[in-house]
């Protein structure tokens, strides 16, 4: 769980380095990004249900197997569209492994109290990486190079796969051969999420041709994918999921978090190194006020949770980030970094408050059979706002070597992120358990 983070976390402070070294823009910055996320979103619904079907461990074992070798091809990239191409790959093997953590993690602590406590250890494990990526990444690039940040993970897959063949016991409630995979909407899905991305990339780039196309494929897979799921047998979204109300909010919440945090993450990167000229580990460093609350606090949430219920934490965690946004208003290309500690610090605190206890409540609306689909869903949420968090607001700051109009950006940004914290506080209204 850690590893597959911190390929989230480690490539935002690379960027740059990756931008000269490939001779890449923005378009491309934010393909590496969203290549991906997009494709751990699109697929993270097929990976928890095929480990419903085929038992956990063995998915947390390919999807290791195949997240080691497209880290390889990665490192080994040519240029932006061999690279984007093999992150891909590495969120399809992401999208195989994510369910199994969370399916374990609740089979073996049914008891709702322990399984909330066990799910803030989870998400605290899982939260260094959001700490260690920028700090490991600088080390990376300012060292041996970026391509490190990628080759870095193959030993680790080694040691990833042994422990889960030591530790984790098979699934003894796999539905094997029960029902028939939903094969349209495992590819539909993904199709849908990728090319309303990419849209929302080209619509920042101000590309009309490229925009009415993709959009104009994402509504036709989108209504394809809605007709598909009506009419299949066993569906990638279950009526059982769908229909409960407190798996809604939490999923809304999870959405909006990652949106906001990851987008932030991304554009503060580029202000910092790009528009400041600050070196990727400084800029790394400087990071550390979002990510250290995040691993601090989601302990807390657990506990939260675990006596109170998952609302209180959760609706606590967006008021804090909410509080945050006004001093986005305060940037410029010469503002200090001082007027960003605020955003940074109580985004940081916010989301250690909601991870935990978003998932819990996430969890504990599914029917034993659908927990690892259950998981899927989660994990999907929160990667689709990561991909559109990128998107979004790269789109709206623009390039960063234009400083003034990026600071402008950043400024819009501000009340773009208090809008969609003020809808995730709405969401959290449908959590009542």
């Amino acid at each position: 769980m850690f590893l597959v983070l911190l390929d989230v976390t480690i490539v935002n402070v690379t960027l740059p380095g990756i931008s000269r070294a490939l001779g890449t823009g923005l378009a491309g910055m934010q393909g590496v990004v969203d290549g991906y996320a997009v494709a751990i979103a699109g697929l993270l619904l097929g990976g928890g249900a095929l480990g419903d079907r085929f038992g956990h461990r063995r998915m947390l074992v390919a999807g290791l197997v195949l997240f080691g070798a497209a880290s390889l091809a990665c490192g080994l990239a040519s240029g932006p569209g061999p690279l984007i191409a093999a992150r891909a790959v590495q969120g399809a093997g992401a999208a195989m492994l994510l369910p199994g953590s969370l399916a374990a993690v609740t089979r073996m602590f049914p008891d709702p109290a322990e399984q909330a406590r066990a799910l803030g250890a989870w998400a605290a494990v899982s939260s260094t990486a959001l700490p260690a990526g920028p700090l490991l990444g600088g080390l990376l690039v300012d060292g041996p190079g970026w391509r490190w940040i990628f080759l870095l993970n193959v030993p680790i897959v080694v040691a990833a796969v042994a422990g889960v063949l030591l530790l984790v016991s098979p699934d003894p409630s796999a539905r094997r051969g029960s029902g028939r995979l939903d094969l349209a909407g495992l590819v539909l899905a993904p199709v849908t999420l990728g090319t309303l991305v990419w849209a929302v990339i080209q619509l920042g780039h101000g590309d009309r041709v490229a925009v009415l196309a993709t959009a104009a494929t994402a509504l036709v897979s989108a209504t394809a994918l809605v007709l598909v799921e009506r009419r299949a047998a066993d569906p990638l979204f279950p009526a059982a999921l769908m229909r409960a109300p407190a798996f809604l909010g939490a999923n809304g919440a999870s959405l909006v978090m990652n949106l906001v945090t990851n987008g932030t993450l991304f554009v503060v990167t580029l202000w910092l190194q790009q528009v400041q000229g600050r070196s990727a580990l400084v800029a790394g460093a400087m990071l550390l006020p979002m990510a250290a609350p995040l691993v601090l606090l989601a302990p807390l949430s657990g506990m939260l949770n675990a006596r109170f219920g998952p609302r209180l934490p959760v609706r606590a965690g967006i008021v804090t980030a909410l509080c945050g946004t006004p001093a986005l208003l305060f940037t410029g290309p010469h503002a200090s970094y001082a007027v960003l500690v605020p955003t940074l610090l109580l985004i940081g605190i916010g989301d250690g408050l909601i991870t935990a206890s978003a998932v819990s409540a996430a969890m504990r609306t599914a029917p034993s059979g659908l927990v690892g689909l259950a998981g899927g869903f989660n994990n999907t949420a929160r990667q689709v706002g990561t991909a559109l968090g990128a998107a979004v607001f790269g789109s709206i700051a623009g390039s960063p070597l234009h400083g003034t109009a990026f600071a402008s950006g950043l400024h819009t940004l501000a009340w773009v992120s208090a809008a969609l914290w003020l809808a995730a506080l709405a969401a959290t209204a449908l959590i009542r358990l």
